[in-house]
């Protein structure tokens, strides 16, 4: 852990894993995804045995799907995700940890790969949605992480808050590559050790999410 803490006056978190402990099963939804890609030609099944399920979707866009097959595609990974947030709980610390940073006055947002309507959902029913200024899903970016294209359009909204003064934080090495492409800091929530192998560097670890308090304090 750093000895000093991060100056930040934003931070935008990932949902699933980070916020609340959902039992989303990300390797059924990237086979189911990538099965039915292959079915209906958009790709080979060598293109399908990698990636995550994000980047299975892009690279089919980019030949061709779209409309109602790209809407199919959709409706396999709501399914998913309805089933794994069923009776989401909160992180530990989850709460407390936010009521601290907005305290500070620091702005806090979300950005998910998850369908909007479901995480607005996700986290009212969790009772924290109102301490973030923004939540956006998968129909708010251009592309999902990750691609950096979601950070950037998140920062885009508040742009009198500069790249550095940003911190994402995630569970996943997406959030750290999507991070470190819009050129913000990236602090990795009880996340595998082989982050370095994928090319994420994480600024901060987290064992805890309480401890994203102690480590961080608002810009000057």
């Amino acid at each position: 852990m750093p000895k000093a803490r991060l100056r930040v006056r934003a931070i935008l978190f990932d949902m699933d894993n980070t916020l609340l402990a959902s039992r989303i099963d990300y390797a059924a939804m990237r086979g189911e995804v990538g099965a039915w890609l292959v079915r209906e030609g958009y790709l080979a099944e060598d293109e399908a045995e990698g990636g995550t399920t994000a980047s299975l979707i892009q690279a089919a866009t980019e030949r061709g799907l779209a409309g109602g097959a790209l809407d199919q595609v959709w409706a396999i990974c709501a399914r998913h995700e309805a089933e794994g947030m069923r009776g989401a709980e909160l992180e530990p610390g989850a709460r407390e940890t936010l009521e601290r940073l907005r305290g500070r006055g620091l702005l806090l947002a979300v950005l998910t790969n998850n369908a909007e309507a479901a995480a607005e959902q996700a986290l009212g029913k969790t009772g924290i949605r109102h301490y973030f200024d923004l939540v956006a899903g998968r129909e708010s970016v251009p592309r999902l992480k990750p691609s950096p294209e979601g950070v950037r359009a998140v920062l885009a909204r508040f742009p009198h808050v500069p790249p550095s003064q940003w911190l994402a934080v995630g569970d996943s090495w997406i959030d750290g590559a999507a991070a470190a492409g819009a050129g913000v800091a990236f602090a990795a929530y009880r996340a595998s050790i082989d982050l370095p192998e994928r090319g994420v560097v994480p600024d901060i670890r987290l064992d805890r999410l309480g401890e994203l308090a102690d480590l961080v304090a608002p810009a000057e």
